[in-house]
């Protein structure tokens, strides 16, 4: 049956119980009014003919009945009340009893609204009741999974509302909650068991096969905690999406996750300035360079989410742009015009060409090599690719008079030792000296980079590599126990991006707030519970440091200094700057040569100008 079909029959139903509320008022006054039901016809049509209006513009009819909550019984009742009310001030009004004969009273109008509502709200119900009882008996009972919730909060009310209407092959026998209040109460017809640190007890006596997550704020420590245990006793384990990612997209069985590292180092969810990011990007024409990547792609799915009119997504690679391309042609294509284009930022000619052809409002540059030791093996890649190219879409940026520049640079662009990140300072050199080139007088574009630490999952990330390690059945190799990393998800470094593109004025490297540096050690520990091992099930072992790989990362020069943060976990660094002309020159005279790594390296880590 279709939406529209939907809305009418509930019209007529509802247009059914309001008359049944007449006839019911009808008799309730029978000893006070000898008049025949036929004569109440012209109230019952005027009265139905208002809440249809106010019905429509309230979308009472456009709601899925099948999820019946406090905002759709209100909804009705104000409706209803609306409905008699003006026809009761209209009748008044125009003397209309009169001209049709009828004597009106307070108490009939005021009973047929009570009766209105309450058979109103009992029909949806009811069709609420029979629907979960659809959804109830089409479940294959042979096959169902004893799952163990764990909270009985808001989030676990959603969860529980999707287990009652979609068909899932699980089957909740309890509820684990640290609300002491809550214990031995039941949650959607479930028994509250008891604290959290009960579970194996739980799961040992409920046979439970499978545990759900259902706090999205519950700390890394307890969830690892959980996890732990459920692999000691062979349960599997899922969790719920992020408070954020509910919000803005909902939530359906399908979207359960497993637990991932991310969840473990305790990343808070990104809290973005949505009204002042829907300013900047609606409407607009967006270009993402790398945009097949995984910090490119990210990049364009959070883009996509403010409906700018056209997302161009660059790349090299033919097979990462038509999958990102079709992947968001799918969700949004009916919204914004997705332009897949394959360019190489290493060819100028094409890049300025696309620039010529679009006009775009805002470039986000990620297009990069970053891999450190393929760089270190390869270092004349690394400057066509990451300088070269960089220097590329910048100028193709400014020669249109595009309004923004975002670059995504990297926390090993600082004190560099090996030669992705020296590459990647001098491109930071580059973008800087050309905003510092418009404040000298040229009005056009504004540009930045935003400097930022390691991505979990990236493609270039150390995650993919171990939980293939792992797989095989180990060892997982770690290059320093000593090792440490700052990292974050894809998706908060995406966000951070966007974000401080909104926020650029024009020459700043911006720098995120990566919270706790990480053992790569203790990385893979965690990554090993996470694939269902106990430790010491799977060895780790220590390989020596690479070539260009330093022990630990910063995120500026000893030099610079950070001003104060100017959104939520984004600073601005007061990094120093070259020259456009001496950046240009060192660039334009690069050549491939045995001392190409020993030069860039130097020239990325001298004292620069302030």
């Amino acid at each position: 049956m279709s939406r529209n079909l939907k809305k009418i029959v509930l019209g007529l139903a509802d247009a059914f119980w309001i008359a049944t509320s007449f006839t019911i008022s009808h008799i309730f006054l029978t000893y006070y009014v000898n008049e025949s039901l036929l004569r109440y016809i012209p109230i019952y049509l005027m009265t139905v003919l208002f809440y249809i209006v106010i019905g429509s513009v309230f979308k009472v009819f456009s709601r899925i009945n099948r999820y019946i909550d406090i905002s759709t019984i209100t909804s009705v009742m104000y409706t209803l009340l609306l409905a008699f009310g003006l026809h009761l001030v209209i009748d008044q009004s125009l003397d209309m009893s009169f001209r049709l004969g009828i004597q009106i009273r307070l108490r009939f109008i005021a009973l047929s609204y009570l009766f209105s509502v309450l058979l109103l709200c009992i029909s949806r119900f009811a069709w609420s009741l029979v629907v979960q009882k659809m959804y109830q008996e089409k479940k294959p009972n042979g096959s169902m999974v004893r799952t163990l919730v764990v909270g009985a909060g808001e989030a676990a009310n959603v969860l529980f509302k999707s287990l009652e209407t979609e068909e899932v092959k699980y089957s909740v026998v309890g509820i684990v909650d640290d609300n002491e209040n809550k214990k031995g109460t039941y949650f959607h017809n479930v028994r509250v068991l008891g604290a959290l640190d009960k579970i194996t007890r739980v799961i040992l006596e409920l046979r439970v096969q499978h545990v759900i997550i259902a706090i999205p704020s519950l700390s890394p420590d307890r969830i690892e905690n959980i996890v732990q245990r459920c692999n000691s006793l062979g349960v599997s384990v899922n969790s719920m999406p992020h408070v954020q990612d509910l919000l803005a997209h909902g939530f359906s069985m399908s979207k359960l996750r497993d637990v991932s590292v991310g969840d473990l180092l305790g990343r808070e969810v990104v809290k973005l300035d949505v009204a002042g990011l829907r300013t900047e990007l609606s409407g607009k024409v967006i270009l993402v360079t790398g945009a097949g990547g995984s910090i490119g792609s990210e990049i364009c799915r959070q883009i996509s989410e403010f409906a700018p009119h056209t997302l161009l997504l660059v790349g090299r690679g033919e097979n990462s742009i038509y999958q990102i391309h079709r992947e968001l042609n799918d969700q949004y294509g009916d919204t914004i015009n997705m332009v897949p284009i394959i360019a190489d930022v290493k060819d100028r000619g094409r890049i300025f060409q696309v620039m010529e052809e679009w006009s775009p409002d805002i470039v986000y540059h990620a297009a990069a090599h970053k891999h450190v030791p393929l760089m270190e093996a390869n270092p004349m890649e690394a400057v066509k690719n990451n300088v070269y190219g960089t220097k590329n879409v910048a100028e193709a940026a400014k020669s249109k008079g595009i309004k923004k520049f975002v670059m995504v640079s990297t926390d090993k662009a600082v004190n560099s030792t090996n030669v992705m990140g020296a590459s990647k300072r001098i491109a930071e050199m580059i973008v800087t000296a050309l905003s510092e080139q418009m404040r000298e007088g040229e009005d056009g574009t504004k540009f930045s980079a935003v400097r930022f630490g390691n991505v979990l999952g990236s493609r270039g990330s150390v995650i993919p590599l171990f939980k293939e390690q792992i797989a095989k059945g180990g060892p997982v190799t770690v290059t320093d126990f000593e090792m440490t990393r700052y990292f974050m998800t894809i998706s908060e470094a995406s966000r951070l991006v966007i974000q401080s593109g909104m926020l650029s004025r024009g020459g700043e490297v911006f720098v995120l707030d990566m919270g706790k540096s990480v053992k790569i050690y203790d990385l893979a520990k965690k990554l090993i519970t996470l694939s269902g091992f106990k430790e010491g099930e799977i060895p780790i072992i220590e390989t020596g440091i690479r070539p260009g790989e330093k022990l630990y990362e910063e995120l500026l020069l000893s030099g610079e200094e950070v001003k104060k943060n100017i959104f939520d976990k984004i600073f601005v660094g007061q990094v120093a700057t070259l020259p456009l002309n001496e950046v240009m020159t060192f660039v334009d005279g690069l050549r491939e040569s045995e001392s190409l790594a020993e030069k860039l390296v130097a020239f990325a880590n001298q004292k620069c100008c302030q």
